[in-house]
């Protein structure tokens, strides 16, 4: 049986729960291949940055279970739970990761909308008279 090692990551309202194993460089999503999942090539490479940074393109096969969220969110939570789940491998890794801020994990969420007024923010218009 292979060896797995689990990372997992969060944006917004996204969550990754993300499994390395040695392998051939397979990304998984969602019982898919990344190109069908993710079919702008801008966020297949934001879902490899922690691969690159370290090295490991064509070392482990990535399987990803992710829900919730945008494609944009997603791509960011599987980065998250990829790099953690790397530091779990190999904790060498964890000071290149750190350098390239592949660590921190974005903590923005959508401020709610608040009674009496139009958004989070915004107020409705309002004359004296």
């Amino acid at each position: 049986m292979a060896e797995f090692f689990c990372g997992t990551g969060r944006r917004k309202t996204s969550i990754a729960r993300v499994k390395l194993a040695l392998g051939t460089g397979k990304i998984i999503v969602n019982e898919r291949e990344i190109a069908a999942y993710f079919g702008r090539e801008i966020l297949q490479d934001v879902v490899r940055t922690p691969l690159v940074a370290t090295s490991t393109l064509g070392k482990f096969d990535v399987l990803v279970n992710v829900e919730g969220g945008g494609i944009h969110g997603q791509a960011d939570a599987i980065k998250l739970g990829i790099a953690r789940a790397l530091t779990e491998a190999d904790p060498s890794t964890i000071s290149v990761l750190k350098k390239a801020s592949l660590l921190t994990r974005d903590s923005r969420e959508k401020e709610r909308k608040k009674y009496g007024q139009k958004g989070a923010r915004g107020k409705f218009q309002w004359s004296k008279r």
